[in-house]
């Protein structure tokens, strides 16, 4: 899998924000507790490691808003594709369009709704304009990250055998603040006790009899 799909800058890398986005972060970080996800259902595992890459990703409260450096917009009826100038770090000087709860490049977002979107559609696919709202951002990763042809690799069932670590090893490529990469940050080194107490609430949360598949779908389902 190619590296870096997802600019993995994360907006909690604090050492890397301009003072304007320092200062909105201050008043508006959730730093160990990300919000629930929108989607409803799905495998509690997975929905756990989701709000933790949220937590490297766009720790704020408002994560499905939010753009690299802590900005906010407020539509999202598509992928905003702005690109904002990296102030720090590996990057710096170039600029990412990274957005949202799970930080998707525009381009990465494209590729990844045409597969995994629930409203994607052939004529959608012409235009690239697949709705960003919260849900939909959820459900592309959640059916992505279920996904094992996408990595190699089964996550769910890693997941369920306690090897956390070699999960963020292996999605470090595409979300790099997950550590092992080129851009950890503030939030990196607590992520492993932070998946524990997501899973801790999503396993609490998940319906008695939920059928974890049920967001699935196959690779490419409408």
């Amino acid at each position: 899998m190619a590296a870096l799909l997802l600019l993995g800058v994360g907006v909690v890398a604090v050492q890397s924000l301009p003072p304007t986005s320092l200062r909105q972060l201050q008043k508006t970080v959730w730093v160990n507790h990300p919000e629930p996800l929108a989607m409803s259902g799905g495998d509690p595992y997975v929905r756990a490691l989701m709000r933790t890459i949220s937590a490297a990703e766009s720790n704020i409260n408002t994560p499905y808003h939010v753009l690299y450096g802590g900005e906010l917009v407020p539509q999202l009826n598509y992928h905003p594709d702005i690109c904002v100038e990296i102030v720090a770090g590996p990057n710096q000087g170039r600029c990412t369009t990274a957005a949202g709860r799970y930080q998707f490049l525009n381009s990465t977002w494209q590729e990844k709704a045409s597969r995994y979107h629930p409203k994607s559609s052939s004529w959608l696919a012409g235009w690239g304009d697949y709705s960003f709202d919260p849900e939909s951002q959820d459900l592309v990763v959640y059916r992505w990250l279920r996904d094992t042809s996408a990595w190699n690799f089964d996550i769910a069932t890693a997941l369920r055998e306690d090897r956390l670590d070699e999960v963020l090893r292996r999605l470090s490529g595409t979300w790099t603040s997950l550590g092992y990469g080129i851009e950890s940050n503030t939030m990196t080194a607590r992520l492993p006790r932070i998946y524990e107490s997501l899973l801790k609430e999503e396993l609490e949360s998940a319906p008695a009899g939920q059928r974890p598949h049920a967001l699935d779908g196959q690779a490419g389902e409408k």
